[in-house]
């Protein structure tokens, strides 16, 4: 099965193949920060792939659209940049967002 780490959280879980980032990340008890509910249309979830980019099948055309509305195409690929709930996971790969946290913990729990 293909691992992803999360950053910063240097947390690593296991996806099924085409599984996306953030369906991986909830079946693991994570909570992944989105506001659309994972439909694509929101770039709450975007998340910066630092390795395996390749092992990501190719952006389709409405991830690609959502991520280019509200940034610059030369940001999007500069910064590497993916919406986790449209992202499947076909190897290994490495990604960095803040704000991932396992279920049902408050984001403003002091514990």
């Amino acid at each position: 099965m293909p691992k992803i780490v999360i950053q910063p959280l240097d947390l690593t879980i296991e996806a099924k193949a085409a599984q996306t980032i953030m369906d991986a990340a909830h079946e693991s008890g994570l909570y992944w920060p989105t506001t659309c509910g994972g439909q694509g249309t929101c770039t709450s979830c975007a998340c910066t792939i630092e390795e395996g980019e390749k092992n990501l099948e190719p952006m389709g055309r409405t991830e690609h659209n959502t991520l280019t509305s509200e940034l610059s195409e030369a940001t999007v690929r500069s910064r590497r940049l993916r919406l986790a709930c449209q992202a499947r996971v076909r190897g290994d790969v490495v990604v960095q967002k803040p704000g991932v946290r396992p279920a049902g913990r408050s984001a403003l729990s002091l514990d």
